[in-house]
């Protein structure tokens, strides 16, 4: 491997280290199988480092470290998340957004009003709710792909200070799965609502009602120890959501909810509620 691999910093802040760093588009194509299997592989190693991390054990930690350099680094791994969210495979998650609101953006064709959108994760400005007219898409992403996304770690943005600077739709278009803790994906659910807003654009008169759009792998729901669809519905719910849309194909789940509740979230703890060997990890917990 290059010197650029060695000079990587071993310690992640917040989310960082969950995202790779860009890469250059000349590398060969990989099958669907060894896409999923790397980024499988490479979640593994995420996921092990940080707990060496917060258990202080630096050499374990290093060693992790070690691995992830001789499975191509995050530069191999930024190839397959790339080609796995391509458009040969499918993986514009923003077209089924873009039809689920689409009869919310019918009152703003023809007019110079827009809904605010904060895409987290983003990969590209040419998705299909940044071609989109009638919203107005601000972009970022831990590792920018390219010009149009900043550059920027969602839990280090700064609180809005007006509802300017709020947004009438946030995307996590598999983005809590990135997240290495199951706390820490409940902390990046909470903090969404801090951005979400009911304002109207500046001179636009017909109400709106805040969402929040995301995709996980299928798996993360319907094959978790920990998480089921059920006690998906209980948190989301006890943040004032209520499930607008929801869509089931046989690798992603896709979820809209708008916020139209009262915000009294409850204590969720990390609790087997669907036993089994074969059953993973994944869990979103609220302390």
């Amino acid at each position: 491997m290059g010197s650029s691999n060695r000079q990587r910093k071993k310690r992640p802040a917040l989310l960082s280290g969950t995202r790779p760093p860009t890469v250059q588009a000349k590398h060969a194509a990989l099958s669907s199988k060894a896409t999923r299997n790397l980024i499988r592989s490479h979640h593994r190693l995420l996921k092990a480092r940080a707990q060496a991390v917060q258990a202080g054990d630096e050499i374990l930690a290093g060693n992790i470290d070690a691995q992830i350099r001789e499975n191509g680094g995050l530069k191999s791994y930024q190839l397959a998340s790339k080609l796995g969210q391509s458009l040969d495979r499918g993986g514009d998650t923003s077209k089924v957004l873009v039809d689920w609101i689409a009869s919310r953006l019918l009152p703003l064709e023809n007019t110079p009003y827009k809904l605010r959108v904060l895409e987290i994760g983003a990969l590209s400005t040419k998705n299909a709710c940044s071609l989109n007219k009638c919203l107005d898409v601000t972009r970022i992403d831990l590792n920018s792909q390219e010009p149009g996304i900043l550059k920027q770690d969602f839990m280090e943005r700064p609180l809005p200070n007006d509802e300017s600077d709020k947004f009438h739709i946030i995307s996590l278009s598999l983005v809590l799965n990135y997240v290495p803790d199951a706390a820490g994906r409940g902390e990046m659910l909470k903090r969404c609502i801090s951005f979400m807003t009911k304002s109207s654009p500046s001179g636009y008169s017909l109400p709106i009602t805040p969402s929040l759009f995301f995709v996980l792998p299928v798996a993360c729901v319907t094959n978790s120890r920990y998480l089921t669809e059920s006690r998906l519905q209980d948190i989301m719910s006890s943040m004032g959501f209520v499930l607008a849309k929801s869509k089931q194909t046989s690798k992603l789940i896709f979820q809209l909810w708008d916020h139209d509740g009262d915000y009294k979230p409850n204590a969720f703890k990390k609790e087997t509620l669907n036993p089994g060997k074969t059953r993973n990890n994944f869990a979103i917990i609220f302390k």
